[in-house]
């Protein structure tokens, strides 16, 4: 992300610029505010029995699907699923062998059953989801895949086990981007950045791009099939669209001065983006991708940035110090000249992200003195209501909420290491920290549902 509307202590420090420094030192201290508090008191986890799928061959099941459900509907905060070795007796891989009293005493609301067996070069699995307090059939499914597909059908069967408990699709077939950046070799500070791609778990990771220049603020195409990122490859900011399946990038915008904080419209057509012009002013842009044509959105000589659509693509929320410290305002991009200003709680919000449903915005936000995650309700008119802080973290940045609006996920420092964290948006479980694979992890963003 090229912004100066961000924690001042994770600012790179390629992206310092002069104008932005004046904002960073801007309301370090916040004002009194009304906020609602998380009592993690609050938490209610679902229990559920994953039991391990059974398997009739001599040797081991090649792929434990069981073990990738369980740790999905973990992930998901939501769940709390029985460890194995609590699970006793004679353990079933079907509806029918199910003796619901034994679970009953284990305190399990739900199990799933399933068993595995080969067809050819195929693998069939047949699994159930049971109400274990009524003895209902949830529902009974099968699946195949081949020996590549393991995971991706275990996280199927967690997306639907998942949607059938809570009634809100399943997230764990999605995939997540940040970037990663690791030690180099050499002298120190060189770093090696790294945009990386991997499922919601981060598992399968794929290398995107790389480069020992910053790489940053990844946003999906709305088909999640390409990503839009800046780098600083060439010693200057740039922003590029790189599709995935076929490692095709394209350069689209190189404009002097700063190219920053790209945001797909809607429809994929456009960009919203941050540069600064002749003039020197840090603005919010839309190009148009095909034909090039950029069009300015915001014209106060503050610094405006961090652009996000809304979801009928005709409004952006960005970010702006126009009233003296950073707060999130909103213009119709027909009649850009007439900004609202959305938020009003404390004296720092920035990095706008709206909720699948476009009733949220998530902020970071200034919180006794450290940058958390918090989101804003918003009212009929566009503007943010009660402010409730979801994290406890000191240094917590870029929200980006699952395609389910269920989960947060966002950046934050273990140990003085950037690693990602989630949270649920009603802020009753959670945050869960995620592993992703060592280096210093910032700018996460979750993708979109595929389209069919």
């Amino acid at each position: 992300m090229i912004s100066a509307i961000r924690p001042p202590s994770l600012v790179r420090p390629l992206v310092r610029q002069g104008a932005f420094l004046a904002l960073l030192l801007l309301s370090l201290t916040a004002s009194a505010q009304f906020v609602v508090p998380i009592d993690r008191g609050q938490e209610m986890r679902i229990q559920v029995a994953v039991v391990p799928f059974g398997w009739s061959a001599a040797q081991p099941l090649p792929f434990d699907l069981a073990q990738v459900v369980a740790a999905d509907l973990l992930n998901s905060s939501k769940f709390e699923p029985l460890k194995r070795e609590d699970m006793r007796g004679d353990l079933p891989t079907t509806g029918a062998a199910i003796k619901f009293d034994d679970w009953r005493l284990l305190k399990s609301d739900y199990i799933v059953v399933g068993a595995v067996r080969a067809e050819g070069n195929r693998f069939r699995a047949d699994f159930g989801l049971y109400n274990v307090v009524t003895g209902e059939r949830k529902f009974e499914k099968t699946v195949t895949t081949d020996t590549a597909g393991w995971r991706r059908t275990a996280h199927a069967i967690s997306d639907q086990v998942y949607e059938a408990i809570t009634g809100i699709r399943g997230v764990f077939s999605t995939r997540i981007a940040y970037v990663r950046a690791d030690k180099a070799a050499g002298s120190p500070p060189k770093q090696s950045f790294k945009l990386i791609v991997a499922d919601y778990d981060d598992e399968n990771r794929v290398e995107v791009a790389r480069s020992t220049e910053p790489l940053m603020s990844p946003a999906w195409s709305p088909d999640a099939q390409s990503l839009a990122y800046v780098s600083f490859e060439s010693k200057v900011s740039a922003i590029y669209v790189q599709t995935l399946r076929t490692g095709e990038r394209r350069l689209v915008s190189q404009r002097a001065g700063i190219n920053g904080a790209p945001a797909w419209s809607p429809d994929g057509s456009t960009l919203a983006l941050t540069l600064s012009r002749k003039d020197g002013d840090v603005d919010v842009y839309t190009l148009q991708l095909a034909s090039q044509v950029l069009t300015r959105m915001t014209f106060d000589p503050g610094i405006d940035t961090e652009p996000q659509w809304s979801l009928d693509g005709r409004s952006l929320y960005f970010s702006s110090d126009r009233a003296g410290s950073p707060q999130i305002y909103q213009i119709d991009v027909s009649q850009p000249d007439k900004p609202k200003r959305v938020t009003y709680e404390g004296t720092y919000n920035a990095r706008p992200r709206l909720s699948p449903d476009g009733k949220l915005i998530a902020t970071v936000h200034l919180n006794e003195g450290n940058f958390r995650i918090a989101l804003n309700k918003l009212k009929d008119d566009g503007t943010g209501g009660v402010l409730q802080v979801l994290t406890q973290g000191r240094q917590d940045e870029s929200p980006s909420f699952a395609p389910n609006g269920d989960l947060l996920i966002y950046a934050t420092q273990e140990r003085g290491r950037g690693v990602l964290a989630n949270v649920t948006t009603d802020g009753r479980t959670g945050p869960r920290l995620l592993d992703a694979g060592g280096g210093d992890v910032r700018e996460p963003v979750w993708a979109p549902f595929a389209q069919k």
